[in-house]
């Protein structure tokens, strides 16, 4: 291979996730390329984590806000002892990035194991290829979708009914039928003065459509007296939960962020667990080890259960579904969001929830499971 340049690590992907493992793999003293069309597009999504997930060398200037009790309204309101945080997302961006990372702007027209060819033909060699470039754009997987507006606190006191943030609220004042595909309420402070109002389609293959959401979000702030002016900052949030399915061609290519089982494809939260696993790659990387394990592939394959349930439900047994994952106590729901090479504890929290699920539910999820 006659490269054009070299380094121990080529990322490709500069969001979250690629800057996360470039900038840990730089600083564990690896010389690092790192390749994006758009290397200085500025973050413009909401990020938001359970306050637990996030590493230890992470500022902790990129916590925006925290909830130390999010509620949910599954059947009935909940709240969940477990801490919850909104990234300032700028403060993000400019905290991963590295002076150390050498960065290319341009397109990876293809990516190999141990080498990466742009658009222009250079060849960019590597002891090891990451392609940390999402899964905005491609067809066909399941997907999550949300419509949302940012508005000041005084104004969205009424959609909050009293609580700091709604996680899920899945009641029907957004003139949703019972048979409907779901939507719920996700409510929380991008800051101490603005709220995140946002309908939120969990999955769906097709998700909900932006101009539904739209809709249901703004019956829903009807019903409970919000009055906006409709010139608030507007979110549109679309992407698959699920990662592509493995190209041949790129054996050997370490796949990390959306692209990886670091996607949770029952939630569609990535962002804090790619930013913990960074240094565990990186430690692969180091050592020459192929990357990931046995335990993270049996988490992967009880989550896409978990998908394929969530697609499965009806649509009227999905706040009866995620009330009895909330009666769960706080371990369990944490070893099934985010023990992501947790085997025996995902395992568990399923088991445990099965039992108090509706006769209908545990009906389609042992149909689900039965591949039917």
């Amino acid at each position: 291979m006659n490269a054009s340049r070299s380094a121990d690590v080529v990322v490709v992907g500069l969001g979250p996730a690629g800057r996360a493992l470039s900038a840990r793999a730089s600083a564990a003293g690896m010389k690092v390329i790192a390749v994006d069309p758009h290397p200085d597009r500025t973050w413009t999504p909401t990020y938001s984590a359970w306050s637990d997930e996030l590493p230890a060398w992470l500022s902790p200037d990129v916590v925006a806000t925290r909830t130390s009790s999010p509620t949910v309204f599954t059947t009935a309101r909940r709240s969940i002892e477990r801490p919850y945080c909104v990234l300032d997302t700028a403060a993000l961006q400019r905290s991963l990035r590295s002076d150390a990372v050498q960065e290319v702007q341009a397109h990876a027209e293809s990516v190999r194991a141990h080498s990466v060819t742009l658009a222009d033909g250079t060849l960019l060699g590597a002891g090891t290829v990451v392609d940390a470039r999402g899964t905005i754009g491609e067809i066909g997987l399941a997907e999550q979708t949300a419509f949302g507006i940012m508005v000041p606190r005084d104004i969205a006191a009424p959609a909050l009914d009293g609580v700091d943030a709604w996680f899920m609220d899945w009641r029907r004042d957004n003139g949703a039928a019972p048979t409907d595909v779901p939507s719920f309420l996700y409510a929380v402070s991008t800051d101490p003065e603005t709220v995140l109002l946002e309908e939120t389609c969990l999955v769906g293959r097709p998700a909900l459509s932006f101009a539904v959401l739209e809709e249901r979000l703004r019956t829903r702030l009807r019903n409970r007296g919000v009055v906006v002016s409709g010139t608030e900052p507007v979110e549109r949030v679309r992407f698959p939960v699920q990662p592509p399915p493995a190209n041949g061609a790129e054996r050997g290519v370490v796949r990390f962020g959306a692209r990886s089982s670091m996607m949770h494809p029952a939630t569609g939260y990535s962002v804090a667990a790619s930013l913990t696993a960074a240094d565990e790659v990186v430690d692969y990387i180091r050592r020459g080890e192929r990357v990931g394990s046995l335990s993270i592939w049996a988490v992967q394959k009880l989550r896409n259960l978990g998908l394929r349930t969530a697609l499965g439900l009806q649509p009227e047994l999905v706040p009866h579904f995620f009330a009895s994952f909330f009666d769960l106590p706080v371990a369990l729901q944490r070893a099934y969001l985010s023990g992501r090479a947790d085997p025996k504890g995902t395992a568990l929290a399923m088991t445990r929830m099965f039992p108090t699920l509706p006769t209908e539910a545990r009906i389609a999820i042992a149909r689900t499971v039965a591949g039917r």
